[in-house]
């Protein structure tokens, strides 16, 4: 049985090489009865990969019974795991079997495993090492063959290291560990999970499927997917009842995506997935700041770019020749090393450089340096930059990405310059 029979099965999508590696595991351990540990961010389907396993086991004739321990109470987590004798606890009207005794010989996936209680780790414990239970009222010891696959989007090692998990019952169950990567490492695999949903959705709704330009293709590979597998196909399923022109643009699809996880390749602090990794509140400041000062750099960049392209083309006439040149040679430096240009590090070469003495008397260490008087030019130049905009966009037509090209920047810059700008077009 190979990778891509296994997808066609199962109904997987993509071609990712972490999706694959996932499935080659769990094809080989399938036919062992040893322990597995699946991992992911909530979303990525991790349901799946248990699945797979016990249909390519020797159980696949018996019982498989998936389990979502964080979707039962506390209090009666015991019973629907172990069962529990007639009169044990009040509303115990009769006796029950537990999910041990019923899938004996057969399989349990334990969903949200990080959600049990510490009184029934140790009861899973004891099922993992001996294979017995004990029925909650009663003392008769029960025997059970059944194998345990687990799932979490917890961070298993901050919950053991807060005594939330038993380190032990965790070696027990991660026997083999299986990994699931989040959709922002699958970039090759989003618009065929969209093409997936929007001809799914197409025939549920009886309507015609809709389909992504080349801009808004670019978006939907270009966010974040925090919900991963789950939001991506909510988002499909919102744009494909909600619009009526089937070809949707990048412009409308950002409609739907909110705001705060639309990114553009910055390096980003991000969690692993976990629902209570202290990442997502604990680096959220710094990861805003990380994004205000790339997109600082990118602006300072582009507007950079701008004014070479206006000196170099002779567009300025108000400069004169020496003071030209040295300026397009900074902006030059500038542009090729973007964060020296910021000030983040220091500017190499500005030690080296010559200062006033009398063996170099016609040194001016002002002339370099003249036209830092940017803080005042920068308002004039984001007035360049909206005339530039608007010119390019009336060159071509309105098509931005055209517009874009011309003026040296990408697609997305544009889009969001449009709208800062509040651009009409």
């Amino acid at each position: 049985m190979t990778v891509q029979q296994v997808k066609q099965r199962f109904g997987i999508i993509g071609n990712a090489n972490g999706l694959n590696r996932a499935i080659d595991v769990a094809l080989q351990v399938a036919p062992t009865d040893i322990s597995v540990f699946v991992t992911g961010e909530s979303g990525t389907g991790k349901e799946s990969m248990p699945q797979i396993i016990h249909h390519y086991s020797s159980r696949k004739h018996s019982e498989y019974i998936a389990v979502n321990c964080g979707a039962i109470p506390e209090g009666t987590i015991d019973s629907e795991l172990f069962g529990h004798e007639k009169g044990s606890f009040t509303g115990a009207t009769g006796e029950r079997k537990g999910y041990f005794e019923v899938a004996n010989g057969g399989t349990i996936f334990l969903d949200e495993v990080a959600e049990l209680p510490l009184q029934t780790q140790v009861r899973l414990l004891r099922v993992l090492e001996t294979g017995e239970f004990i029925k909650v009222g009663s003392s008769k010891v029960l025997k059970t063959d059944v194998r345990i696959i687990a799932a979490t989007n917890e961070n298993i090692q901050e919950a053991i290291s807060k005594g939330k998990f038993r380190e032990d019952l965790f070696y027990r169950l991660s026997t083999v560990p299986i990994t699931i990567p989040p959709l922002r490492e699958r970039q090759e695999d989003i618009h065929l999970l969209f093409r997936k949903f929007s001809a799914d959705f197409a025939e549920k709704y009886r309507m015609p499927a809709i389909v992504l330009l080349e801009d808004a293709v670019q978006v939907l590979n270009s966010y974040i997917w925090p919900g991963n597998i789950r939001q991506l196909k909510n988002v499909t399923e919102q744009v494909s009842v909600i619009e009526k022109d089937r070809e949707v643009s990048a412009e409308t699809l950002l409609k739907y995506l909110p705001e705060k996880a639309v990114t553009t390749n910055l390096p980003m602090v991000i969690g692993d997935g976990t629902k209570n990794s202290q990442s997502g509140n604990d680096f959220s400041e710094r990861e805003l700041l990380y994004k205000i000062l790339f997109d600082l750099r990118q602006d300072m960049t582009e507007m950079k770019k701008l004014v070479i392209d206006l000196l170099e083309n002779d567009n300025v006439n108000t400069i004169n020749p020496s003071e030209k040149t040295a300026l397009i040679t900074r902006l030059h430096q500038d542009v090729e090393n973007p964060i020296v240009g910021m000030g983040v590090a220091s500017e190499p070469g500005i030690s080296e450089m010559p200062s006033p003495s009398p063996a170099n008397p016609n040194f001016s260490f002002q002339e370099p340096f003249q036209e830092h008087e940017e803080v005042e030019e920068s308002l004039s130049l984001e007035t360049r930059e909206i005339e530039l905009i608007k010119k390019a966009l009336d060159k071509h037509n309105g098509k931005r990405k055209y517009a874009a090209r011309e003026l040296g920047i990408s697609e997305r810059t544009l889009y969001r310059k449009i709208k800062e700008y509040n651009i009409n077009k």
